[in-house]
């Protein structure tokens, strides 16, 4: 037994580490539009899209709080559009804060679905991108589940092929330079992490963890019995290390990740057609063209909305 002087030097000179980290933004509807700042830009991807400024999304009902647990983000399902005219008009919001080590917690109840879509809820530095790194944790189109997290980077960031994930790796290369920037991703192992399956069963919570030896992503289907408590009811403290296994598992021991991912924002946003969207439309089974059955069925997206109950920041 030692002796409580050496016990007590001990633990100075040892440190003590530890996966908890602290809440540091409670984001629920009535602050969603202090939190973020609205982009009015000309999409990066490409789609068919109109990305509008807050005014103009609040008069026309794109974003709105529709209940104390409810924050709405959507695009204009009413418009018929001129096709040498703009795109549909939509939301891509940015979080005004960055972050670099945390956990994102997004408890989401319904996310954009139908033929064209391509909506996302991700982290990047714009200015530096992709040298500064982006991180996709919500990601997909047309309908087509399941969900994928995966990171783009610049040359010399790479993820073994055999790590502890539930998720299944595609490229393992995270260059934006390779492939056509399609990124080291990982498919999700359940059809209900994504689209119409997502949404008929309430949604879920997903989770990102960003520390300087991994980055990691984990998902719960609304109706799951193994939500931790933290996470289920907004605790003031997580620790991602008591919750199981990742879907999606990005270590640093082929990627030094301090040196690739900068301080980030978060952001979500939707767009139509575009570069992989549009890209893959005739491999969906959705009918026409996505340009022309964006422009022509605004009805089609009666569905394509996000509803957010609340998204929480720890640091």
């Amino acid at each position: 037994m030692k002796p409580a002087f050496a016990l007590l030097l001990s633990s100075i000179l040892v440190p003590i580490y530890a996966a908890t980290y602290s809440i540091s933004d409670t984001v629920v509807p009535s602050s969603f539009l202090n939190f973020f700042e609205f982009q009015a830009i000309a999409d990066p991807t490409h789609g068919r899209v109109n990305y509008v400024d807050q005014s103009t999304a609040v008069s026309q009902g794109l974003v709105n709080q529709a209940s104390s647990t409810s924050f709405i983000v959507r695009a204009d399902d009413r418009t018929v559009l001129n096709p040498n005219g703009a795109g549909r008009n939509s939301v891509r919001i940015r979080s005004k804060k960055t972050y670099t080590t945390h956990v994102a917690v997004f408890d989401v109840h319904h996310m954009p679905q139908g033929c064209g879509t391509w909506p996302a809820i991700w982290e990047t530095n714009e200015a530096q991108w992709p040298n500064g790194g982006e991180i996709d944790i919500v990601e997909g189109v047309n309908d087509q589940a399941p969900n994928a997290a995966t990171l783009h980077t610049g040359s010399g960031c790479s993820m073994p092929s055999s790590r502890d994930q539930t998720g299944t790796s595609t490229q393992l290369d995270c260059n934006a330079a390779v492939n056509g920037n399609s990124g080291c991703g990982v498919r999700f192992p359940t059809a209900n992490s994504y689209g119409p399956s997502f949404n008929s069963n309430g949604g879920g919570w997903y989770a990102v963890e960003r520390s300087s030896s991994a980055i990691r992503v984990f998902f719960w289907p609304r109706n799951s019995g193994s939500v931790p408590s933290e996470v289920k009811n907004g605790g003031s403290s997580v620790n991602p290390d008591n919750w199981g296994t990742p879907i999606a598992n990005f270590p640093d021991t082929s990627c030094n990740l301090a040196q690739h991912f900068s301080n980030h924002n978060i952001i979500i946003n939707l767009t139509f057609c575009g570069d992989w969207a549009g890209a893959v439309y005739g491999q969906s089974g959705c009918p026409s063209t996505c340009v022309d059955f964006v422009n022509n069925n605004p009805s089609a997206f009666s569905g394509a909305y996000f509803d957010f109950a609340s998204i929480r920041v720890y640091q």
